[in-house]
């Protein structure tokens, strides 16, 4: 597979380009994002689907930058797929050359199941939950897939898209009881299976929902990609876009791109996610997209990634060259110490993952300066563990990086993500467990053995450890632990 792959989606609304980058067999990530409001699909479901002259001219514009964007980036692959509007059109070859002849650009036309398939893996490949039923609200149409333990299992696509309705119902001023009936006619055509607590909601309509959410109730991370919402909690929020004139939508917090189509995508998303019974959403920052690169990386895998391989912590590693021997001895040490003060800290068996992680990044901020590198650190795990991570795995391994060979404070320092973490001393074990590996494998020379009973954790070595002994002097144990090395 090329290094640098750009990928491109031709939506009903917008055209998008995304630049990955491979660092190895299993470490991507993006490099570039680009889009451009072409709505290619403007006025063709008043015109029997018929692409219009006008937005095929835009697309055309926009998809000669796209290349000549790629191209800036050295992509040696560039793969493009055209959704919904275009599918649907009558006149699409006209377009399809057209867009050759002045591009350069070859687009594949998939259909909806294909479509429906690039977001299910795109989902089940990057996010921390594994089940659960897609969301993509489109232009033109709306793609489900269900997953479950991390593979897509089924497929429908419904011709529901936020333009589509919004120039057949909310343009014409034919009132929501019209558009609901239009809707729930077309979600008859779900299997009854389709039912899960959990759904993944992609798309520009959910992602905007999410975002004001998240700004409305402060929520302490920025990123969207694995937010979660109770469906309880944002139910009246959803329903009062889609009741609110377009004129008063900036009053309750909508951006200003979204306003003209965000009112029908609601209708939509509040439909599907009674029908489906769901409980929670999972916010995603992936989609189609990220599912045709991935098609691509993984052709060879069938698909998916191996169990425990997190492309995100890979690719961190891949670009920031630590110390690898050093870092697995750290990762060593954190987890025979977790192990042996079991009898101490009574943590459940999966923190071990906190440790491990951890372990393999912590050095990460030295990539920028040696001067502050836990706080350095902190903010590349929290930015760049985007896939495979929930919202509170990257605040503890954030946390944990900060504050290494300190003690983690009780008070208002942590309190803004209190929400998303676990008790205040289950994470003070962690950083004590993993700021006296740091310490102990400063040499990184030493045989370690450890031995502990009755509050004394004993640290046989085969050499002095002077270092270690100082560092872990400033080290505090959640409950009192005396160290006694042994040489």
């Amino acid at each position: 597979m090329s290094k640098i792959t750009a990928v491109i989606d031709i939506g009903s609304n917008s055209a998008r380009m995304a630049i990955f980058e491979k660092t190895s067999r299993y470490g991507f990530h993006l490099i570039y994002e680009v889009k451009s409001k072409v709505r290619i699909s403007e006025g063709c479901y008043e015109n029997g689907g018929y692409l219009q002259e006008i937005p095929m001219r835009r697309a055309i514009m926009a998809l000669r930058d796209f290349r000549l964007i790629a191209k800036k980036y050295a992509a040696r692959k560039l793969l493009c797929v055209a959704t919904s509007a275009i599918r649907d059109a009558p006149n699409k070859m006209e377009f399809l050359r057209m867009a050759r002849k002045q591009s350069g650009i070859d687009i594949k036309v998939i259909d909806g199941a294909k479509e429906a398939w690039y977001g299910g893996i795109a989902c089940a490949n990057l996010s921390h939950n594994k089940n659960g039923i897609t969301i993509d609200i489109g232009g033109g149409s709306t793609e489900c897939a269900i997953i479950k333990d991390g593979r897509v299992y089924d497929l429908i696509s419904l011709k529901l898209g936020t333009i589509r309705l919004k120039e057949l119902f909310f343009d014409h001023h034919k009132g929501l009881e019209a558009a609901k009936e239009f809707i729930k006619n077309e979600l008859k055509k779900l299997p009854k299976h389709f039912v899960h607590d959990n759904v993944f909601g992609i798309g520009g309509t959910i992602r905007a929902i999410a975002k004001i959410n998240s700004k409305q109730t402060k929520y302490p991370i920025k990123t969207i990609h694995g937010y979660e919402i109770l469906v309880k909690e944002c139910k009246n929020f959803i329903q009062m876009i889609y009741k609110t004139k377009e004129e008063r939508l900036e009053e309750i917090g909508v951006p200003v791109d979204r306003r003209d189509n965000i009112r029908s995508g609601a209708l939509i998303f509040w439909l599907l996610l009674e029908h489906f019974g769901a409980k929670k959403i999972t916010a995603s920052g992936v989609g189609v997209r990220e599912g045709v690169f991935l098609a691509d990386m993984l052709r060879g895998q069938n698909f998916r990634f191996p169990n425990g391989i997190y492309p995100s912590l890979i690719a961190l590693k891949d670009r920031c060259k630590a110390h690898q021997k050093y870092l697995k001895n750290i990762s060593k040490q954190s987890l025979l110490l977790f192990d042996v003060l079991k009898p101490a800290h009574n943590l459940d068996y999966t923190c071990r993952f906190y440790l491990n992680v951890v372990s393999q990044l912590c050095d990460i901020g030295v990539f920028l300066n040696f001067y502050g590198k836990n706080d350095h650190g902190a903010y590349f795990l929290l930015h760049g563990l985007d896939y495979g991570f929930s919202h509170t795995d990257r605040a503890i391994v954030c946390l944990l990086v900060e504050y290494i060979n300190k003690r983690i404070p009780k008070d208002e320092t942590i309190v803004s993500i209190s929400d998303i973490m676990p008790p205040i001393q289950t994470l003070q074990w962690l950083s004590y467990v993993i700021s006296l590996a740091y310490a102990l494998a400063v040499t990184n020379e030493s045989k370690i053995r450890y031995v502990y009973f009755d509050k004394t954790l004993q640290i046989h070595t085969d050499t002095p450890l002077y270092l270690s002994k100082e560092l872990t002097q400033n080290l505090t144990s959640p409950t009192k632990i005396n160290l006694e090395f042994v040489n």
